[in-house]
């Protein structure tokens, strides 16, 4: 996605990023690719319908609504009263459909930051949210979340979900990595070599086939949205990932896996390489080098990850890599840097 700045002034920029961000929530086809992600919908679906106790006769916060679909799971599950909120226009158009579906006096739709709203009640007992974007963190609302959380839920109120992972492997993509990074040493007769080093620095969202994936998966990070910090949404943590068999190193790719540990029967979904097709895909780092591993081999490294100072919906990651190998002619070190925006 493309960050435009009208402004030098780095406040103002950031507002014009801030805006971007929720204009593009105002579109009809961001939210119908989120509703047709049956993964990620039916697991929400589930999670409410299933713990109808949990739900019945409470009061429940649906922070970044969008055009209310968790909303009106919850009222179905038995909610006294559903506040929506979320910044963008899209909201007008969930006050028609919760209208169409007769549950206008059961669901207080609000448009507006989180943080600025006032609500029709002073806490809630129960917290919903689909606020992960890509690499988890990317476009993320978990901040809001979390600022809800501290401000609206009741002591020992319940949030859906409350456990993210986000998860590394080493994947070989030779041909879609020269297709994609090799392009630019010949465009056209010409060298567009400067461009190479930028397109290094932009990770790839998108469908990795499992058969690409090298290593052993490795955990970064878990987060417990009951316990977590804004603070925890900068971190440098390490990994190591082993190889799986004799081949070659293109990329390290991430994802994320989501749980509902409130539930009466705890409801996970992942959205890595070896699971159903979800909307957020996976996210690829290509490696300044090529790394050639042998089975059993590990590669150890450092991921760090931060919000841009710039817009801080955009990430600025690090990945440290190393290959530890008997081979000393294999054994390769570097350091990646990448923006997401």
């Amino acid at each position: 996605m493309a960050q435009g700045s009208g402004s030098k002034d780095p406040l103002s920029s950031m507002a014009h990023s801030e805006a971007h961000y929720f204009n593009s929530y105002n579109h009809h086809g961001i939210h119908e690719e989120m509703l047709k992600d049956e993964v990620r919908t039916k697991s929400y679906r589930d999670a409410i319908y299933q713990n109808g106790h949990l739900f019945k006769d409470k009061v429940v916060l649906d922070v970044g609504c969008g055009t209310s679909i968790l909303s009106m799971f919850a009222v179905r599950a038995g909610a006294k009263h559903v506040i929506g909120v979320d910044m963008s226009t899209i909201i007008e158009k969930a006050r028609e459909i919760v209208k169409k579906n007769g549950m206008s006096d059961k669901i207080t739709l609000l448009q507006g930051k989180m943080e600025e709203v006032k609500l029709p009640f002073d806490k809630v007992d129960i917290i919903i949210s689909e606020w992960m974007g890509y690499f988890l963190l990317y476009e993320s609302m978990l901040d809001t979340v979390l600022y809800a959380r501290d401000k609206y839920l009741v002591k020992d109120g319940l949030i859906f979900p409350d456990k993210a992972t986000i998860y590394a492997a080493g994947i070989e993509d030779g041909e879609y990595k020269e297709e994609k990074i090799g392009f630019w040493d010949n465009v056209w007769g010409f060298d567009y070599t400067p461009l190479k080093a930028t397109a290094m620095t932009e990770p790839l969202v998108d469908t990795v086939d499992i058969k690409a994936v090298v290593t052993d998966p490795s955990t970064i990070l878990t987060l417990d949205l009951y316990t977590c910090t804004v603070a925890d949404l900068s971190f440098r943590l390490p990994y190591s990932l082993k190889a799986r068999r004799n081949d070659f190193i293109h990329a390290i790719i991430a994802w994320f896996d989501i749980e509902f540990s409130a539930c009466h029967k705890p409801i996970r979904f992942s959205t890595g390489p070896h699971t159903k097709y979800t909307h957020w895909k996976q996210t690829v780092f290509y490696l300044q080098d090529v790394l050639t591993v042998e089975e059993g081999e590990q590669i150890k490294g450092e991921l760090e990850t931060r919000p841009s100072e710039k817009n801080h919906r955009d990430l600025d990651i690090k990945i440290s890599y190393k290959l530890i190998s008997d081979d000393m002619h294999r054994q390769t070190s570097g350091e990646g840097v990448y923006k997401m925006c």
